[in-house]
Formats: structure tokens, sequence, C-alpha cells
């Protein structure tokens, strides 16, 4: 499975939370809500895909993504760029 990259560090990511007015722990909440199955990501989750600094992380699933972007009512590919294709992994 391939994970997806955050563009620009994730700041859109947090431009979009400010925009909205919410937090990390009530962006958790609104994955719960946008989620077919009532799961959501939890705000561990949350904090390092929209986070910054060393805890902060790079990337992600497509699942955790798209609940994100869901939740935020935000387009995925505003916040989220594919890995580009790697030649050791392309069949021949």
């Amino acid at each position: 499975m391939t994970d997806l990259i955050r563009k620009d560090a994730g700041k859109p990511l947090r431009d979009a939370m400010q925009r909205h007015g919410v937090t990390q722990a009530q962006l958790a909440a609104r994955t719960r809500e946008v989620d077919v199955r009532g799961q959501g990501i939890s705000v561990a989750t949350v904090s390092k895909v929209t986070g910054s600094g060393r805890t902060a992380a790079e990337t992600c699933r497509l699942r955790t993504a798209w609940l994100i972007t869901s939740a935020l009512a935000e387009p995925l590919q505003d916040h989220f760029d594919m890995p580009s294709v790697s030649t050791d992994t392309v069949e021949r």
C-alpha cells in the first residue's frame, strides 16, 4: 500500500484547520463523524499528520488522509501528494 505525502510539511492542513476553527482534538472527533465505520482517527494520529517539528509524520495512509480532508471539507489533493513511481516497484 502506498502512503500519501503531506504538502509543504503539513502547512496547508494547519491553515485549513485555522480557517475552519478546529483544534486537533476537534478534527479527530470530526473524522469519526465522516467515517462510515464510526472509528475516525485518534488525536495522536491527527497530531502527527497535521503537526510540525520532529514528531510530525511526512506520510500517512490514504484512508487517514481521506478522513482528515473529508472532516475539513477540503480536497485531498490540496493537502497531499502521491509519491513518485520508483523503477524499483514497477513490474517489468
